[in-house]
């Protein structure tokens, strides 16, 4: 499994090609003097493939109890909560979970699908073991039919058969990490759907992901 030393090592580099949107927490204290954005031929380095890659992590990852620290822009609502430990979700977090995954337009919730909500704390507790520790934004949740067509008629990217509409996806995004860096992350999981939505601005893009079949796409 990669050290913290040589995420740090990467996280420089990453961040010097863009991909990483802030300073990795203390990189400088931990990054060797020399490292650059140049070998020695002075071609440009290209992102390691393994740096977000969460096939490397160990079996304790999996089994230490899951909190997700949450943010939902549209509502103003933030939360942490413990959902998961020894093997079983804790009901009374499981719903306070579908309620912030809701349909803040359509003032609807659903049951979320487990499997998307392993996903959003995977992502989230790989890149806070590397210092990121920041919560993750839930930009869409569960979408009611309704919404999800009033979406399409603004011209905002919705499918059709979109699974939003069955609590099984969601468009996230987390402060310090481009599209490519978290998309990549999750995709790295191989549980549903990645779709890349790059946006120019202070904040940036976001990241769909869902639990249906293992496809990606740029939005």
């Amino acid at each position: 499994m990669a050290s913290r030393r040589d995420f740090l090592h990467h996280g420089l580099r990453l961040t010097a090609l863009g991909l990483v949107a802030v300073p990795l927490a203390d990189a400088a204290a931990h990054a060797d003097a020399h490292i650059s954005t140049q070998d020695n031929d002075g071609a440009n380095l290209k992102p390691p493939p393994d740096l977000f890659d969460a096939q490397v992590v160990d079996m304790d990852f999996w089994v230490k109890p899951r909190t997700l620290n949450l943010i939902r822009p549209q509502s103003g609502e933030r939360t942490s909560v413990l959902y998961w430990k020894d093997g079983d979700v804790i009901d009374s977090a499981y719903q306070e979970l579908c309620h912030i995954l809701r349909d803040v337009n359509g003032k609807a919730s659903i049951p979320i699908d487990p499997k998307l909500l392993e996903t959003l704390w995977a992502s989230q507790a790989f890149v806070a073991r590397y210092g990121l520790d920041h919560p993750l934004e839930i930009l869409s949740g569960y979408r009611t039919p309704a919404s999800n067509q009033h979406l399409r008629e603004q011209g905002v990217p919705a499918a059709r058969q979109s699974l939003h509409m069955s609590g099984k996806a969601a468009d996230v995004r987390i402060a310090g990490l481009t599209e490519d860096v978290l998309g990549g992350l999750v995709q790295s999981f191989r549980k549903g759907g990645v779709g890349f939505y790059y946006r120019s601005g202070p904040k940036g893009g976001w990241i769909h992901t869902d639990t249906g079949l293992n496809r990606t796409w740029k939005g």
